[in-house]
């Protein structure tokens, strides 16, 4: 399966327009965080699995709805799909508006209260 092309480099962008970000290694993948709490993790054949993909911070509900709409593109991934993560396959043609609203999900259900004010225009 082809691999995405700069997918790093994408999430950077995406991620980098939101306050209060910042991106470190965790367990060996590029991981971000809103605040102290994580929303997001680029992983490229996590333990062999083959997938270039990012899990993203989500509810249980839209995790269940993603994966019913399309089990090629969305996962549950391993160690955080039970609180409601969703993986996005990137190697699979996936649409970057989606992995961005997505994203933005993620974020703001972590991100603080002044970040949220900061990017929403009220602070």
């Amino acid at each position: 399966m082809a691999r995405a092309r700069n997918p790093l480099a994408k999430l950077r962008k995406i991620i980098g327009q939101w306050p209060e970000t910042s991106e470190k290694i965790s367990h060996g993948a590029p991981t971000w965080w809103g605040g102290k709490k994580t929303f997001a993790t680029l992983h490229d054949n996590h333990h062999g699995d083959a997938r270039q993909a990012v899990w993203i911070k989500s509810t249980a509900d839209a995790q269940d709805d993603l994966v019913a709409a399309n089990d090629e593109v969305f996962f549950i991934p391993p160690y955080v799909g039970p609180s409601g993560w969703i993986g996005v396959r990137l190697d699979r043609g996936a649409d970057w508006g989606m992995i961005e609203s997505l994203l933005e999900s993620g974020y703001r259900m972590v991100a603080p209260k002044r970040a949220l004010a900061k990017l929403d225009g009220d602070a």
